[in-house]
């Protein structure tokens, strides 16, 4: 889970302090240096957290805040606001170009992710309406071409490449004008990295940079790397003057310095966040909605918009038709589940509910694996046998579990957990029928 290590620690903390009736200056001290500790054990860089824990005390030991009436929601609510401004205040868009194409010029060190977050971008680009085009610039890593069109094979985005013999400096320009001949408005070059930074692999960059004038340099950073994360990021943005920052793996780090150091080390805002492996997996940055997760304050905007682009509107249209005439099938069940496990993984959304803290959600089982057994289950019934369970005798059930390579048990429990989610449904499209839901007993998912 993003930021567990440092999210749990900080919680910890904010729930000393609003429990606090009373808050002295010597209280936020003591305060303070717990959030100094977490901070420093999250990989956070330590002139960030000196400067970060300064301004809390500076503003917590204000005569307006010892005095209100609730003292320890004063604090937090700075630690808060602090905690926003450090990771950048407000969200950073991408700029685009008067004259398209707009040009982005992806740099970073090899493993950073830089492959993968071009496509990422390009998936990301393209359902904002851009016409994308990827550039192969790294002639060098064994693979790297063919990688970059495998990614793009998957999206369905063009890729341009010329083979590993030549300059990059000369791909970059012919992909520029190919991408103004086939009417491409975005341009997204993914350059070569080196296990270090070095001076040839800064000539190189500065070349290209200087040759096709990019929108954005865009430096993609692993933030699993820690406090190297920042050290990357200050030696990109001397030599390239880079825009923006993308963290990569932000899911695989559960300390998340990276994240919180970048910006104030390099001044330069992190747009967007890698937070999975699939090429949908990438978001913008937003500072606030992410402070917020971190101190389980919940994440409810992202939430939100991950349902509406995961749910389909015509389908929910038709579920509460057949809702209301109670013809919920087990086609229906399997859609619904689909469509949820569209949203991610469920253990992200969950930690972004108000209250969700990462202690809490490692005491939740959820083997997802076991969506594939539902699926395979449906699926080896017979239409009949969907659109009305209930004909389900046990020579079916046997048919069933050996078409789906699981066992009778299996079958009898999905059964069982489809009509739970049937009983559930009707009493949400009834109102009046909301007062029974405690009679439900321990409904669960099936993964």
């Amino acid at each position: 889970m993003i930021f567990e290590g440092l999210s749990e620690k900080l919680q910890n903390v904010m729930k000393k302090i609003k429990s606090a009736g009373r808050v002295t200056e010597k209280d936020v001290k003591a305060m303070m240096r717990e959030v100094r500790m977490a901070l420093l054990e999250a990989d956070v860089n330590y002139k960030v957290v000196k400067d970060f824990v300064s301004k809390i005390s500076e503003r917590a030991v204000g005569q307006e805040v010892l005095e209100s009436l609730t003292p320890g929601q004063q604090v937090i609510k700075i630690v808060h606001e602090e905690l926003i401004q450090l990771m950048g205040g407000t969200v950073a868009k991408l700029t685009v170009s008067p004259s398209p194409p707009t040009v982005y010029m992806m740099v970073g060190l090899q493993g950073a992710g830089k492959t993968t977050a071009s496509g990422k971008l390009a998936n990301y680009l393209r359902k904002q309406g851009k016409k994308p085009l990827l550039v192969a610039c790294d002639v060098y890593r064994p693979a790297a071409v063919k990688q970059l069109q495998v990614l793009g094979k998957q999206i369905d985005i063009p890729v341009f490449e010329m083979g590993t013999g030549t300059n990059p400096v000369d791909i970059a320009k012919k992909a520029i004008a190919h991408a103004k001949s086939m009417q491409l408005d975005t341009v997204i070059i993914d350059t070569a990295g080196r296990l270090h930074i070095d001076e040839e692999l800064m000539q190189e960059l500065s070349e290209i940079k200087n040759s096709v004038d990019p929108q954005e340099i865009l430096l993609v950073v692993d933030s699993m790397t820690g406090q190297d994360a920042v050290n990357v990021a200050e030696s990109f943005n001397e030599k390239l003057d880079i825009s923006g920052i993308i963290l990569t793996k932000l899911d695989g780090d559960t300390r998340g310095g990276a994240a919180l150091s970048t910006k104030a080390v390099t001044g330069k805002p992190v747009k967007f966040a890698g937070i999975g492996e699939k090429l949908s997996d990438l978001e913008p940055f937003y500072p606030d909605r992410m402070a917020s997760r971190i101190l389980g304050m919940g994440d409810v905007l992202t939430l939100i918009e991950k349902a509406q682009s995961a749910f389909d509107e015509k389908k929910a249209l038709e579920l509460e038709k057949k809702l209301r005439t109670q013809q919920f099938t087990l086609d229906d069940f399997l859609d619904q589940l689909q469509q949820l496990k569209n949203m991610g993984p469920i253990s992200q959304f969950l930690g972004m509910l108000p209250g969700m803290n990462s202690k809490a959600l490692k005491n939740v089982q959820i083997d997802e694996k076991q969506m594939v057994y539902v699926e395979a289950i449906i699926q080896s019934m017979t239409k009949k046998e969907r659109e009305n369970p209930s004909i389900i005798n046990s020579s079916r059930r046997k048919r069933i579990a050996e078409g789906s390579g699981t066992s009778i048990q299996q079958v009898n429990q999905l059964l069982k957990q489809f009509e739970s989610v049937k009983k559930m449904m009707k009493m949400f499209s009834n109102p009046k029928a909301m007062r029974g839901m405690r009679g439900m007993g321990g409904f669960k998912l099936p993964f």
